[in-house]
Parts: C-alpha cells; structure tokens; sequence
C-alpha cells in the first residue's frame, strides 16, 4: 500500500519593519557618499534601522503573530520553531528559545546562521520535517538587526543593509504545494569576502578588537558580486529543472535583494523579462535573512503573488552560501515533466533541451561579457 505523499503548505505569513527611517540623504552627513551613488550602484534609497525598543527576538515575535492568526494556530499548536538570523540578541541563549517563551510556544526552537541565505535554508529544513511526518505545525522566522555591526565609516558597506523581520507558518497538505525542489550551497572558499572578524571565540572582543573595528561587517564587494551574479541564474536554472518546470513556468521570482544590479544580471542570464524579478530593495536595502520573506509577504499584499502562482526564490551571502526554492502558493497541478507519454510533457522535454543549449552557450560568453564591460567602464574611468 502507497504511503500519500505530504507536503508543507505556506499557511500564514507576517512582517515587522522598525519605524526608523535611514535615507541616503541622511548618510550624505555621515560618510563620504551621495545619494546619486548609491542609487546608481546599488538601487537603494533608503533603509529601516531599529529603534532603542527593537530587539531580534522582539522583531520576531511581532513578525510571527500575524502568520499565526492567519494559518490558524496558536502558538501553543506549534511542533518547532526556526529562526534564522546572523544578529541574535545575545551569544547565549539562542534568540529562538526567546521567541519560543515570548510567543507561549510549547515545542523545540533552534537558531539557524547561514549568512543572507539562512530563511530559504530554514524554509527548506522545515519542509523536510512535515514531509516526513515529524512534525506538523513550523514557525520559520528570517529576523536581522544588521544596523549594530555596521562601521558608519566605512561607505562600502553602511549603506547596504537594514533592519527587519518577516515569518511565515508551515502546515501539513496532501496536495502539491509548498517548496517543491530546492537547492543549498557553500563555497567556504570565499569566506573572507564577507565577514567579521571580531566577537568570536577565535578573536574575542577585547580592546584590541575594538581598535581595529574588527566588531563590524567587512565586505569584499566585487567578490561578492562575482559570486553572486554567478551562483544566481544557475542555482535557478537547477532548481526549476528539478521542480519538473521551465522559467516560463514561474509567475514570480523573489530574489535577494542584495543589490539591484545583481537581480538585473539574473534576469538576463534567466532570459525572462526584469518585470518577473520582485524588487523592494529601494525601501529596505539589505535585510540580510529576513530579505526574501520580507520580499515574499509584500508581494502578495500588492497582489503581485497569488494563490495558485509559482513563485522561485533565492538567497546567497557570507559563508560564502546560497540557497534556492520553488514553491508552490496554495495547491498547483502537476507539472507536464512528471506527465508520462503526453502532448504537454513532449512540449516540455522540447523546450527544456533547447534552453540547456541557449544556456551553455550563454555561460560560455558571460567571461567575454564580463571583460568588455570592464574594459568599457575603465574607459568611463579615464575620460
């Protein structure tokens, strides 16, 4: 007798953005920097900052109540809690027993570090726990104060990133729906390019530290950028491929919103219109793991998500990681890839080869393309 497959529906989802406004206008007094160049290089205009009442956990549990009330639940119906962050409040304990006790959860809460990538990994580990039958009710959090590690000298990295949290509640379905493939990755190779060096227990916080600013984020930024352009449309190709889809198939991508740059680059290496690609990265700026949820609650309040859609998503960031999703939002039909001997899968199967021949050849030309337009911008530079 067949066991019938499980799968974990996103049920409830919440945000919570700090009231404090960062614009770049305001960063003009505090760095040597312009409003002009960040918008140019990053899309950012301006950013959430937390205020003297937000705290991790606080931000978390004021993100996770409204998913709550929206699945259904109470916290007390919860079986785990994940929350996913690089900024807990305190070394120890970890911010998820915190959010656990302030919400009246009775369940198991761990805190998950995976860098910028740590919600999509959560959001991946969960699933994993009700398709298995462990467990039924998931609280996965993305909740980030990035603000208190950050040099307000350093011009390179202080106008990147914000504050905020976003969570969403999984639950138990027997219909397709929820993450339906996804991949993680690391390359620990590129460690160095985003990092702090201080505060751990190899170099802990002392006076020296705090004399060399080695308590906030340093950030190789070109590296990064690399990696990322990089690891975006391939991880996407993958993990669609995997999920029985092609990009076509796809009604929304939610990308990190690192740097808008970054996402125009995807679009074109996924060769699918930049209108696809949800962006609110002029708002918020970097919120590290609550990024891609927070991006995800807002596009179906603007209606741009919707029940039924295929929605791809994707993280990266320190460590290096990343990390990629299909889901499904609400209950979808089988994709014609899993379709034996039908009309649909042998469109498919057709337009999946001819991609992966326009793909090779694509990959092949991004080195050239990369050369030519760093030849052309040293130009600029010279004039």
């Amino acid at each position: 007798m067949m066991t019938q497959e499980r799968y974990a529906k996103i049920a409830g989802w919440g945000k919570y953005i700090p009231e404090k406004i960062l614009t770049n206008h305001d960063l003009e007094q505090m760095v040597d920097t312009s409003d002009e160049w960040i918008t140019t290089r990053t899309g950012i205009k301006e950013r959430r900052i937390r205020t003297e009442n937000d705290t991790n956990s606080s931000m978390a549990v004021a993100a996770s109540l409204p998913a709550l009330e929206m699945a259904g639940l109470k916290a007390t119906d919860l079986d785990l809690i994940i929350v996913a962050t690089s900024s807990p409040d305190y070394l120890l304990p970890p911010v998820s027993s915190q959010v656990q006790d302030m919400l009246g959860a009775k369940c198991g809460a761990f805190q998950l570090t995976a860098g910028c990538s740590g919600w999509v990994y959560a959001l991946a580990t969960a699933t994993q726990f009700i398709k298995s039958g462990a467990h039924n009710n998931i609280l996965v959090v993305g909740s980030e104060i990035i603000s208190f590690a950050l040099d307000y000298t350093d011009r390179g990295t202080c106008v990147l990133f914000g504050d905020a949290a976003a969570a969403v509640v999984l639950t138990p379905s027997d219909e397709p729906t929820g993450v339906l493939a996804f991949e993680l990755g690391s390359d620990g190779s590129g460690a160095e390019a985003l990092q702090v060096l201080g505060g751990g227990s190899s170099n802990p916080l002392n006076q020296a530290v705090l004399d060399k600013r080695e308590n906030f984020i340093r950030m190789d930024g070109k590296a990064v950028f690399k990696f990322a352009t990089r690891v975006v449309a391939s991880s996407l190709k993958r993990v669609i491929d995997q999920a029985g889809l092609l990009p076509d198939d796809i009604d929304l991508f939610i990308p990190h919103q690192a740097n808008a740059r970054i996402v125009e680059a995807g679009a074109r290496l996924m060769r699918q219109p930049a209108e696809k690609f949800y962006m609110n990265i002029h708002k918020y700026g970097n919120t590290s793991t609550a990024s891609v949820p927070l991006a995800m609650v807002e596009a179906i309040e603007e209606g741009r998500l919707k029940e039924g859609d295929k929605v791809a998503m994707i993280a990266f960031g320190a460590g290096l990681t990343w990390a990629t999703v299909v889901v499904q939002m609400g209950v979808g039909a089988v994709s014609p890839a899993h379709e034996l001997f039908s009309g649909a899968r042998m469109s498919y199967m057709a337009k999946r080869a001819r991609n992966r021949v326009v793909d090779t050849v694509q990959m092949a030309m991004v080195p050239l393309y990369t050369r030519l337009n760093r030849s052309r911008n040293n130009k600029k530079k010279d004039e």
